[in-house]
């Protein structure tokens, strides 16, 4: 369903909203949530990049000794 909000938000510039939701057989108010969800969808993958980064930086300090029971918020 993604791929269809996407298409809507990258056509938008070209033709209307609404008649792309309509012709995509997509409701309008399920693409506006979608596009307010962008915004915490990218700050919920950057913390999750930030604490791949972390655990990588931990698991190289210890010579990887340390696990998943030793590794852990």
């Amino acid at each position: 369903m993604s791929e269809l909000y996407r298409l809507v938000h990258a056509e938008k510039a070209t033709y209307p909203v609404v008649l792309l939701c309509r012709v995509l057989k997509v409701a309008r108010s399920s693409y506006c949530a979608w596009c307010e969800g962008e915004a915490a969808r990218r700050a919920r993958q950057a913390a999750d990049d930030a604490l791949a980064h972390e655990i990588t930086v931990v698991h190289i300090a210890s010579r990887h000794t340390c696990g998943v029971p030793r590794i852990h918020a």
